[in-house]
C-alpha cells in the first residue's frame, strides 16, 4: 500500500530526484478507499470523474497540497478496475479530460480511460535466476538478444500465452535475451508502441500488468532475460495523453524549437523540469523493479541528445553555450544510469541506448565524463554491414572497406550488433530478400551475413523472423509466416540459427573479449580482390577461434592464410553444411596442422569456423 503524500516525498518529486514517484501519484488503495494524486500546478480546479460517479466533472473535487503543485483526494465507492480520468480545468476555464499520467493500468482501445487499478503485485519464482546470475560479470557473457512484438509473434496471443509459446521457443532456440517493442499503453497500433500515452500501464492488448509480471517470471525461471523497450524521447498528441496537461506545457518545452518533434508529429519531453525528470527516472524503475525487466533499450537517443535533430537551420534554439547539445537530457541521461547503477551495484539491470550518431562516450560511467549506458546499438557497423550485402558479389571487391571499417572503432563503446525490426519495414525488405541473386544464393548469404554478425566483437540482435528467413516485410498486425517452415529451405534455415545460437554460447572465443584488442587479431583484412575476410577471436585463456568468411559464390579449393604462429586448426562450424541448406562439399574435414602457412577449402557464399590448438610460436 502507497502511503500519503508527504513532504519528503514531494521535495524529492519536485527537485527531480524521485525515483519512486508511482508510489505517491496515480491511484492507491487506502483502507476502503482509493487515493487519487496528480501533478497539476496551473489547473484552476481538479475533479476525479469516473465510471464510480458516471464521469460528473463535478462530483469529485480534488484539493491542491499547498505550493507542490499536486492534487489530491481520496474517495469511497471505487472499486479495482473501474475506469476515470482527472476532469481538469485549465486557467482559461477550459474542462480537459486526461487520463492519469501515473496509471498503472488502461482502459482497452478504443477506449482512453485510466484504471482504478494500484501496483500490481506478483508472487515472484525467480530467486533461482538471479542467485544463478550474482556476481557473475555480465559484459563476459553470452548475449544473444531476440527482438520481438508480442502482438505479432503469433497473432492473438496473450502475455499468459506467450510467457510458454514465446519462453519456451526462444529457450530452444538458445537465445539469451528477449527484448520486447514497447509495451507501455499507447492508442495506435501502427506506432507499434513508441508513441506512448500511458507510460506505467501495461498494454492492455494482451492482458492485465499481473500477466506481464507472469510473462516475465517465467522466463525468468526458465533462464531467459527480458529487456523493454522504452520511450522517454517524445510522446503523441492524443487528447488524453500528456500534451498541455493542464492547459499548460507540463512535460513538453514550452518553446515549440524545443517542444516539438517536426518529423514524427510528437512532443518532446522537457528534461529541465524537474518534476518531469522524477516522472521519467521513476517510470525507468517502475519497469526494472516492480516487473524485473532486466534492462531498458532506451528508444531515439539522438533525438533527445541534439536539439537540432530533424530540423532545419534556424527552426531549432541553441543551448546556452550556442551549442546543439541538448545539455538537460545529457544530465537526465547521466543521472538514470548512475541512479540505475546505485541500485543494482553489480550489473543486475542494463541500459541499452539506440544512437546513431558519433556522440561521445555513451558507455563510459556517468562520474567518468560518459552517459553511462550499458551498450550503445552498433548503427553504424549495421548499415555498412546491410549496404555491402545487398550488392552483387561481383562488385563487393570494390566495397570491402564496408567490412573492415568497424573495426576502427569496435572498442570505443560497448557495443551490441542489431538487424532489428527497422530493417524490415517502411520497403527496405527483409533480411533475407536482402540478399542478392537465386533462391540458393540468398540464403546462403543469410547464413554468411549471421556468420559474420556472430563472429565481429559485440553483443547480438536479431528481429523475430530473421532466424528462419521471413520472406515479406514484417506486418505488425499478423503473426509471422511460421508456414514457411513446411518448406525445407525454411526448415533448414531454422536449424542453422538454432545452431549458431548454440555454438555462440557454447564458445567463449565470441563473447569473453568483446570489449578489446586482446580478443580479436586480423589474419587477413584486405583480401578485397576474392572478398574473404579472416580474423581470430580469443577468450579469456587465450583460446583461439580463426574465423574465415567467403563473400563470393566462388568456391575457394586451396585458399591460403599466413600466420604468425603454428598450430592445428580443427572445422568446428560452417555456414555450408548439408542440413543448413549448404553444398555439404566444402568443407576441411581432418584438422589441418600447419607452420605459419594454412591453406583451407572455402565455400561458396559461405563462414567457416576452426578452433586452433597447440599453437606453437615461430
Amino acid at each position: 500500500m502507497a502511503a500519503n503524500p508527504d513532504a519528503t516525498a514531494l521535495y524529492y518529486f519536485n527537485t527531480g530526484e524521485s525515483a519512486c514517484a508511482y508510489e505517491m501519484l496515480g491511484a492507491h488503495k487506502t483502507g476502503d478507499c482509493w487515493r487519487f494524486a496528480v501533478w497539476a500546478p496551473n489547473a484552476l480546479e481538479v475533479h476525479v470523474a469516473g465510471s464510480f460517479n458516471g464521469f460528473d466533472p463535478t462530483a469529485s473535487a480534488m484539493r491542491q497540497i499547498e505550493n507542490t503543485g499536486v492534487w489530491e483526494a481520496t474517495l469511497e465507492g471505487v472499486s479495482k478496475g473501474d475506469i476515470y480520468k482527472y476532469a481538469i480545468t485549465a486557467k482559461d476555464g477550459t474542462l480537459l479530460w486526461r487520463a492519469d499520467p501515473y496509471a498503472t493500468a488502461a482502459e482497452g482501445r478504443p477506449g482512453t480511460a485510466s484504471k482504478v487499478w494500484g501496483i500490481p503485485v506478483h508472487a515472484w519464482g525467480d530467486e533461482g535466476y538471479y542467485k544463478a546470475k550474482a556476481g557473475k560479470d555480465e559484459f563476459k557473457a553470452p548475449m544473444n538478444i531476440y527482438e520481438v512484438h508480442l502482438g505479432s509473434f503469433k497473432h492473438g496471443q496473450s502475455y499468459r500465452e506467450l510467457a510458454h509459446s514465446l519462453v519456451d521457443y526462444a529457450c530452444e532456440m538458445g537465445y539469451t535475451h528477449l527484448e520486447l517493442l514497447p509495451l507501455c499503453e499507447y492508442p495506435l497500433d501502427m506506432s507499434w508502441g513508441y508513441q506512448v500515452t500511458g507510460y506505467y500501464a501495461a498494454t492492455s492488448r494482451y492482458g492485465s500488468p499481473e500477466d506481464l509480471m507472469y510473462f516475465v517470471d517465467r522466463a525468468h525461471q526458465k533462464g531467459l532475460g527480458v529487456f523493454l523497450d522504452w520511450v522517454p524521447a517524445h510522446f503523441p498528441r492524443d487528447e488524453h495523453g500528456l500534451r498541455l496537461y493542464d492547459g499548460t506545457p507540463l512535460y513538453e518545452h514550452e518553446d515549440a524549437r524545443r517542444g516539438e518533434q517536426p518529423q514524427w508529429g510528437t512532443m518532446l519531453f522537457d528534461y529541465g523540469r524537474t518534476q518531469v525528470v522524477s516522472f521519467l527516472l521513476s517510470n525507468a524503475f517502475y519497469w526494472l523493479k516492480e516487473f524485473h525487466f532486466d534492462g531498458l533499450r532506451v528508444d531515439a537517443v539522438s533525438c533527445m541528445l541534439y536539439l537540432d535533430y530533424g530540423r532545419a537551420d534556424g527552426a531549432w534554439l541553441p543551448n546556452v553555450h550556442g551549442g546543439h547539445e541538448n545539455l538537460e537530457a545529457v544530465s537526465f541521461l547521466r543521472k538514470l544510469n548512475s541512479r540505475v547503477s546505485a541500485q543494482w551495484p553489480e550489473g543486475g539491470r542494463i541500459i541499452m541506448a539506440e544512437e546513431s550518431t558519433a556522440f561521445a562516450y555513451v558507455t563510459k560511467p556517468a562520474e567518468e565524463g560518459g552517459l553511462g549506458f550499458s551498450y550503445k546499438w552498433n548503427m553504424g557497423w549495421m548499415n555498412d554491414t546491410l549496404s555491402y550485402m545487398e550488392k552483387e558479389p561481383i562488385y563487393r571487391k570494390w566495397h570491402h572497406h564496408n567490412l573492415t571499417f568497424s573495426l576502427c572503432y569496435a572498442f570505443s563503446e560497448k557495443y551490441i550488433l542489431p538487424f532489428s525490426h527497422d530493417e524490415v519495414v517502411h520497403g527496405k525488405r527483409s533480411l533475407l530478400d536482402k540478399m542478392p541473386g537465386d533462391y540458393w544464393r540468398k540464403f546462403a548469404q543469410l547464413r554468411l551475413l549471421l556468420a559474420y554478425q556472430f563472429s565481429h566483437p559485440g553483443k547480438k540482435l536479431n528481429f523475430m523472423g530473421n532466424e528462419f528467413g521471413q520472406f515479406i516485410e514484417w506486418k505488425f498486425d499478423a503473426g509471422l509466416d511460421w508456414l514457411l517452415l513446411e518448406y525445407p529451405m525454411h526448415q533448414k534455415m531454422h536449424e542453422f540459427s538454432k545452431q549458431l545460437n548454440l555454438f555462440y554460447k557454447a564458445t567463449p572465443q565470441l563473447y569473453e573479449r568483446d570489449g578489446g584488442w586482446h580478443g580479436f587479431l586480423w589474419v587477413n583484412p584486405d583480401d578485397n580482390l576474392l572478398s574473404v575476410l579472416s580474423f581470430i577471436r580469443k577468450d579469456d585463456t587465450d583460446a583461439m577461434l580463426l574465423c574465415v568468411l567467403n563473400f563470393t559464390p566462388e568456391p575457394k579449393d586451396e585458399y591460403a592464410l599466413s600466420l604468425t604462429f603454428g598450430a592445428t586448426a580443427k572445422e568446428v562450424f560452417s555456414t555450408d553444411e548439408a542440413r543448413f541448406g549448404g553444398t555439404g562439399q566444402w568443407h576441411n574435414a581432418k584438422p589441418l596442422e600447419f607452420s605459419e602457412n594454412l591453406t583451407l577449402r572455402l565455400p561458396p557464399l559461405g563462414a567457416v569456423f576452426l578452433a586452433l590448438s597447440n599453437v606453437k610460436a615461430l
